[in-house]
């Protein structure tokens, strides 16, 4: 099966991904931070058993945590099935991965429940829709921790009230060129919203709300829309004029030339040489497909491309097979 990142949504061209996130907490069961690996064991296979007798039944596979080497778990970091933080823990916990990777459900990382939706383009409706009709399954079959006063219950008090954390992965070379990001950032964080750089420093970055008490799952997708509509909306022009400009462009093909030739890239080079290829297929000039450069963003990781081999590799040698991948793929 695909997955979820090779497809094109609603302005595919600025945002690369949507993503809703979830947290929720059983009633009758103390935080992660204060449970032993006992009970942490008992959590997991009580919240699994309400997936597992559900019409969702077969739809996830269950991948215990602890199982996983370092490398593996990291992979997962990278791909966006689990967070960074879950990827470093010792203790016992487990994840829920659908079939194409765009829904996950993590089990006693930061909240007993962490459920996390995926959809390419600008399509939070689309995937906070996926989202509420798992969580109506948890909600139903478990007792959720929840307050007529507060909202639902989170370990971080940040998350009270919906719980609900939506997210959109920008590409934004042309706002990055011009000098404009840190305007850009003060001003959605006097909104309620948050920004932050992904990659390396590159031109990806998260725009992600920061509220979510006080307000409606709706109300938080509908304002986070809004924001990326006016920022799509300032990317598209600042990149028509940079397209006036000939060393701009000279600089776009140049990254497809490295791309196309290069026997070694790292992490860093390749995402920075990555952001003006997809910058360029936006404005016309290469006939490549924004889902190839989404597979590449989201399969080409250090520690996703040394999960994959049969034997044991160097970070050097990994650099040499995404060069290598990249080539055969532009």
């Amino acid at each position: 099966m695909n997955k979820w990142y090779s497809s094109q949504g609603n302005n595919s061209d600025v945002v690369l991904s949507s993503k809703i996130r979830l947290a929720r907490n059983l009633a009758d069961a103390p935080f992660p931070c204060k449970m032993s690996n006992d009970i942490r064991k008992s959590v997991c296979k009580k919240i699994f058993a309400s997936v597992k007798n559900s019409d969702l039944a077969g739809e996830f596979d269950l991948i215990d945590m602890t199982s996983l080497d370092d490398i593996k778990k990291i992979s997962l970091a990278e791909q966006g099935v689990i967070s960074p933080e879950f990827a470093k823990q010792n203790m016992f916990g487990s994840v829920l991965v659908s079939k194409d990777a765009s829904i996950s459900v993590m089990l006693c990382e930061e909240d007993h429940i962490r459920l996390t939706v995926q959809a390419a383009g600008q399509n939070l409706e689309t995937a906070y829709k996926k989202a509420d009709v798992i969580d109506d399954i948890f909600i139903k079959n478990l007792k959720i921790a929840f307050s007529d006063r507060w909202g639902f219950l989170t370990s971080n008090p940040m998350n009270l009230g919906t719980g609900l954390k939506a997210s959109l992965i920008l590409h934004l070379p042309a706002i990055t060129e011009r000098g404009m990001m840190p305007s850009l950032t003060a001003m959605v964080n006097k909104l309620g919203f948050t920004v932050k750089s992904l990659y390396g420093g590159s031109d990806f970055y998260e725009l992600s709300n920061r509220i979510s008490l006080g307000i409606t799952e709706k109300n938080a997708i509908e304002n986070l829309n809004a924001i990326c509509d006016q920022i799509v909306k300032q990317e598209r022009a600042f990149r028509q004029e940079l397209m006036e400009f000939d060393d701009f462009q000279d600089k776009i093909y140049r990254a497809m030339g490295t791309l196309k030739m290069a026997r070694k890239l790292s992490t860093n080079e390749f995402y920075s040489l990555i952001s003006l290829v997809r910058l360029g297929i936006s404005m016309g000039s290469f006939d490549t497909d924004y889902e190839k450069i989404g597979n590449m963003i989201y399969s080409l990781g250090t520690a996703t491309i040394m999960s994959g081999a049969e034997e044991r590799m160097t970070v050097d040698e990994a650099d040499k097979l995404r060069a290598q991948y990249v080539r055969e793929k532009l």
